[in-house]
């Protein structure tokens, strides 16, 4: 099971509108280019599922493009990847299949070729938040999740090349976290895939394909890997993460009354802990300071300067609730100043989204609206300071990585109870705890969110994270400040939020597959809808 970071849950930093269909699939056609050594002459790209169902709203397609082409999640050029591609002579295929069935909703083939001969064939999977694990290579089933760095060697099932792997990695430092060896059969071509808590360099491949029974070697790095320099592996490194690290609501509050600590201090404890095991500097201030300048950018700008979004379903708005409320008639002021600029913030928010402008994913994009609304208007409207939105940040880390880890944050798996769901639970809790309540407090404002918004289906208009995306995130930051009362209040909570994650991820699991990010049921499938998208 992947071991979630602050990254991975307060991120990507990316280009809308969707992490899991924009950040997700970009980040499956990086690890494709990797694989294949450098930029195709031609590559196509084959969609199943929720990626073929929706993919087109989502710039599933632009995305995909941009990561063959070698750009970032947080890029704004992934919109104008295509005519990208073809500046640099790279032949773009799309097939959209509708059809196929595929274990995992959002699903990719990748097939690469260039004018050497060289091929490569790939299968990824986006699970949720930008990240993505690759199951096939070549014909052959693999398994890399991105957790840590990975080397893929391509070779022939034959004596001594295990032992030559593993001599080159000793010699050059680095040390093996998991190998597995994949293959089609005996004797036949294999792929040995290793994680290792260290960075790769480039020498490692040059020794490894030195044997002459290795096709090819390709490094991946990790997927969650911070933007500062690689640090020495501290030598009690496990003991102080087991110290700090937790899989449950209950774990933590243990954590917490055991430790003396708050939920923040308790989740920055443990990604220290997790990044110097890592081998990575954690620089958590800097990262968060990021987070809030892109978080006040894509909150903000769109209030005066509003643009329609790329689907056309949206714009404009966060200006106009922000007029009705300067208005002078009071009896339409039906909302407090709090409330009023969270939902404000929030539709703001997603009209950057949907604009393919730099969101964070909180968790994911099409939720990216409820966080910042709750935590700027914590600050506008009753002057919450700069290290009082980093601890709700990673207070709201904290809670979301349990959700992650015991439930999804993919709409396309659990709804849209398990993205804008989770993101107001995660909120309501950073509320909690930036107001001075107990992580007991914090946790029960989490649950309060979750059995408000329990069942809640995902059925984007088009395929597009627009419509109603935009109206619930908005909604939710006030579900999620509401909620953050009751738990101020001492209002407890007979089910736990443990029970509450379970039930959430039961219930998203139970829902039909046209209620999860297909664009087949719900709103999106009401005639209005419907002859929006030409009858789809």
């Amino acid at each position: 099971m992947k071991t979630y970071g602050l990254r991975d849950i307060i991120g990507p930093i990316m280009v809308g509108p969707s992490s899991s269909h924009t950040a997700g699939a970009l980040r499956i056609a990086s690890i494709a280019r990797k694989l294949f050594g450098g930029t195709p002459a031609t590559a196509r790209f084959t969609l199943y599922g929720s990626f073929a169902a929706t993919g087109s709203g989502h710039g599933t397609d632009k995305a995909l493009v941009a990561g063959i082409i070698g750009l970032a999640a947080d890029d704004p050029n992934v919109s104008c990847s295509f005519e990208l591609a073809e500046e640099a002579g790279v032949a773009i295929d799309i097939v959209w299949d509708t059809a196929t069935a595929c274990d995992h909703p959002n699903t990719v083939d990748v097939h690469c070729e260039d004018g050497d001969g060289n091929v490569l064939d790939m299968r990824g999977v986006s699970i949720g938040g930008g990240a993505a694990v690759i199951r096939r290579i070549n014909g052959i089933d693999v398994d890399i999740t991105g957790e840590h760095t990975s080397v893929v060697v391509h070779q022939h099932d034959v004596r001594g090349v295990l032992a030559h792997i593993s001599s080159v990695l000793a010699s050059c430092g680095i040390n093996i976290a998991t190998a597995n060896l994949h293959r089609t059969e005996k004797r036949g071509d294999a792929f040995t895939v290793l994680e290792t808590d260290d960075d790769v360099d480039g020498k490692v491949r040059e020794y490894l394909i030195l044997h002459p029974d290795i096709l090819n070697a390709r490094v991946i790095p990790a997927m969650s890997a911070t933007d500062g320099e690689p640090v020495e592996v501290p030598a009690d490194a496990d003991e102080v993460f087991a110290r700090w690290n937790y899989t449950s609501g209950a774990e933590l509050l243990a954590l917490c009354e055991r430790e003396g600590a708050t939920i923040a201090e308790a989740f920055r404890a443990r990604e220290e802990a997790l990044c110097a095991k890592q081998g990575a500097s954690a620089d958590i201030d800097a990262y968060l300071d990021r987070v809030l300048a892109v978080m006040d950018t894509a909150a903000t700008t769109p209030i005066t300067a509003p643009e329609r979004s790329i689907g056309g379903l949206i714009g404009g708005e966060a200006a106009k609730v922000t007029e009705s409320l300067n208005g002078d008639d009071k009896k339409r002021h039906l909302m407090d100043p709090l409330t009023a600029q969270a939902a404000i913030y929030a539709l703001a928010t997603l009209e950057t989204n949907a604009k393919m402008g730099i969101i964070v994913a909180t968790p994911t994009a099409g939720s990216s609206g409820v966080l910042p609304g709750v935590l700027l208007a914590m600050r506008d409207v009753r002057g919450y300071s700069h290290d009082e939105l980093r601890e709700g940040i990673l207070t709201a880390a904290a809670v979301g990585y349990i959700v992650a880890r015991n439930a999804s944050v993919s709409g396309a798996e659990g709804g849209c109870q398990a993205e804008v769901g989770s993101a107001a639970a995660m909120a309501a809790a950073a509320a909690v705890a930036m107001a001075g309540g107990t992580p007991t407090q914090a946790l029960d404002a989490a649950s309060n969110v979750i059995q408000c918004l329990l069942g809640l289906v995902c059925d984007p208009v088009g395929g597009l994270v627009e419509l109603p995306c935009q109206k619930r995130d908005a909604t939710a930051a006030p579900v999620a400040l509401v909620c953050a009362q009751i738990a101020l209040a001492g209002v407890e909570n007979l089910v736990p939020f443990d029970e509450n994650v379970a039930v959430m991820d039961k219930v998203g699991r139970e829902l039909p597959m046209e209620l999860r990010e297909t664009a087949r049921g719900g709103i999106a499938a009401a005639p209005s809808a419907c002859r929006f998208c030409a009858g789809c």
